[in-house]
């Protein structure tokens, strides 16, 4: 059985589109970020970098005792291999796959969480028009370089669906927070409409919908404790 430590974001539903997909059995344990539960000790010591997902797995391949795993790119790759699905092992393949996995976390990603930080923040918090041009731009690259790969090809990595389609789906469907237009990259959007239509993504996009928390019906003191607690954070003391 497989913990996993979730909250309805683009990072975690990647991980439960492919525990849905390998109908890999776990149970979801919310981490309520607007709370600070990821600063919790317990917490940090599955996910040091008190981030989630992180998943505790207590049944790990040739046994011994639970195995922990934190960064959802390095959790889709531990899941993909236990189940021995979505992630091909021949050398060709394989790299195939993994290059684009670490592209979503080094690129995709971070990004087009910039993009969508500095076009919510708007102009409390000081003139954000570079940063909003800035990544709202590289987005548009980013997005451009998904639809060039996929204009001859179905899948990010070739013929089949793996990990890879599965880790940049979730950040790729929000484009209209974005400032995005679909119609501009045809082959993303064949794609994301292929993907959307599938069981497993279904499932796992909505896993956790009951405890997503609308910001703009929260009061104004509610907001700014949410961004004190999630933004601009420093250096966790080390201990001793």
């Amino acid at each position: 059985m497989i913990d996993l430590h979730y909250w309805p974001t683009p990072n975690g539903k990647k991980v439960t589109i492919l525990l849905e997909e390998a109908a890999i059995p776990y149970t979801m344990i919310p981490v309520y970020i607007g709370r600070g539960d990821q600063f919790a000790d317990a917490f940090l010591k599955i996910s040091p970098n008190n981030r989630m997902p992180a998943i505790v797995d207590h049944a790990p391949l040739g046994g011994g005792p639970p195995i922990s795993v934190f960064e959802s790119g390095a959790i889709m790759m531990y899941l993909a291999e236990k189940a021995g699905k979505f992630w091909p092992q021949d050398v060709r393949t394989k790299y195939e796959v993994t290059q684009w996995v670490v592209w979503q976390m080094a690129n995709q990603g971070p990004k087009f969480g910039e993009a969508g930080h500095f076009r919510r923040l708007g102009e409390a918090q000081g003139e954000q028009s570079y940063a909003v041009r800035r990544f709202t731009d590289e987005v548009n690259r980013l997005y451009g370089v998904m639809n060039n790969r996929l204009y001859d090809r179905p899948y990010l990595a070739g013929a089949a669906y793996t990990i890879a389609d599965m880790i940049c789906y979730p950040w790729a469907v929000n484009y209209k927070a974005y400032g995005q237009d679909m119609e501009e990259f045809r082959h993303v959007k064949r794609w994301m409409d292929e993907l959307g239509e599938r069981p497993g993504v279904k499932r796992g996009m909505v896993v956790g919908a009951e405890l997503s928390i609308d910001p703009s019906k929260m009061t104004k003191d509610e907001q700014e404790r949410l961004r004190k607690l999630l933004y601009n954070q420093r250096a966790r003391p080390a201990p001793g």
